[in-house]
């Protein structure tokens, strides 16, 4: 039996095992199957990995940065984003060669493709966890100038009470990529000031449990454009099957 399956913690919002067992069943794919491991710990990891059935891990919140120091080695964009959320596991000879990716970059361009345009210049990014990483990477490659939101003050970010109507006015495309909203907080929001949102905003929400959260709610109401993390997840997952499953990775 093939093994793939999904580090984190907590796993209570993931869709992942229902994902991958839907597509097993559907795709007709035999003798593979996908578990949710949550981990309290990162270092508990290294006992799952006696199990010479495991193939191939996502890795969701928190470890997506903590888990790079168990790899062997590392996609060069995944290194550059300094976040993993695929592991691929070979096994030669009695060694355990483990490599990272970040497949999150597939999900986030294929989210944002449809709503892009010259006119978006500038983004406000949410959080500074690993998916606030891959987020940023992808602006960068687009030209799109990202400005970090953190709740405390940090180097390099402004926090909630610094924004604006300027800083909202010219800036467009808000991301959130924190867990708020996530499945069973569900009341949970970004703590921005949402009445200075109009029509000409996007906002993208990493979080696909539920599919429309109570910060996409806001802005609907609002008028904006919403994009849910539903579309990133499906584009992420895909991306994992091919990395398990071709010889080129």
């Amino acid at each position: 039996m093939r093994k793939f399956g999904l580090i984190g913690y907590p796993l209570g919002h993931s869709f992942s095992k229902k994902f991958f067992t839907e597509k097993f069943s559907k795709e007709q794919i035999k003798g593979c199957s996908y578990e949710n491991f949550p981990l309290k710990n990162i270092i508990q990891i290294t006992g799952l990995l006696r199990d010479n059935d495991l193939e191939g891990l996502n890795v969701t919140i928190p470890y997506k940065s903590s888990v790079i120091k168990f790899l062997d080695r590392i996609d060069p964009e995944a290194e550059k984003v300094g976040a993993v959320n695929v592991i691929k596991i070979k096994r030669t000879n009695g060694k355990t060669v483990l490599t990272g990716f970040n497949s999150d970059i597939t999900g986030i361009m294929a989210t944002l493709s449809s709503v892009l345009s010259p006119e978006i210049k500038n983004a406000l990014v949410l959080g500074t966890g690993g998916s606030s990483k891959a987020v940023c990477h992808v602006l960068t490659k687009i030209n799109v100038h990202c400005t970090l939101i953190s709740r405390e003050r940090k180097s390099g970010c402004l926090t909630y009470s610094d924004i604006n109507s300027e800083i909202m006015e010219n800036n467009r495309l808000i991301i959130n990529t924190t867990p708020l909203g996530m499945y069973p907080d569900t009341g949970s929001k970004p703590d921005l000031n949402y009445d200075l949102l109009g029509s000409s905003h996007i906002l993208f929400d990493l979080v696909y449990n539920p599919e429309i959260t109570s910060f996409l709610k806001m802005g609907k109401e609002r008028g904006c454009t919403i994009l849910s993390g539903i579309k990133m997840l499906h584009s992420q997952a895909e991306r994992s099957w091919e990395i398990w499953n071709s010889s080129k990775f």
